[in-house]
């Protein structure tokens, strides 16, 4: 059993993105001081909700979405230290390739990066999870 804690605010805040949600009851993310933490981003099209078909266009939501994360709170994508992709295509990672490097394009300051095959459902080919450190200078 815990002791209580002293502050009685809570620690974690659950973050929630405009033009993005789950089916189920869960945040975007969810951060403990500069630890931020995403759920599931998915290909969704912001603006419209739909999935696309095509990887390429998936990709290129599941970007827009880590973009918007990352603004949310007060972030910028070089405080991402991982991201974990699960594609449908495993082999399949031209498309999210291309949005890779042109997110970061320095090979020298680029998060860690794992690709896993992933059995999807309601028509998504990739999946994005990612942790940050928020207000680092790096090093």
């Amino acid at each position: 059993m815990s002791s209580p804690r002293p502050d009685p605010a809570p620690r974690r805040v659950s973050v929630y993105l405009p033009g993005f949600g789950h089916a189920n009851p869960v945040p975007a993310a969810s951060r403990i001081g500069p630890f931020l933490a995403s759920g599931a981003l998915t290909g969704r099209d912001p603006a419209t909700g739909e999935m696309p078909e095509s990887l390429q266009a998936q990709c290129a939501n599941v970007f827009t979405h880590v973009r918007a994360l990352m603004e949310a709170v007060d972030g910028t994508t070089d405080d991402i230290l991982k991201m974990t992709f699960g594609l449908a295509g495993y082999r399949d990672r031209d498309a999210l390739n291309r949005e890779w490097t042109a997110m970061f394009p320095d090979p020298a300051h680029r998060p860690a990066r794992q690709v896993v095959a992933a059995r999807l459902d309601g028509g998504a080919l990739v999946h994005c999870d990612l942790l940050a450190i928020l207000g680092g200078t790096g090093g």
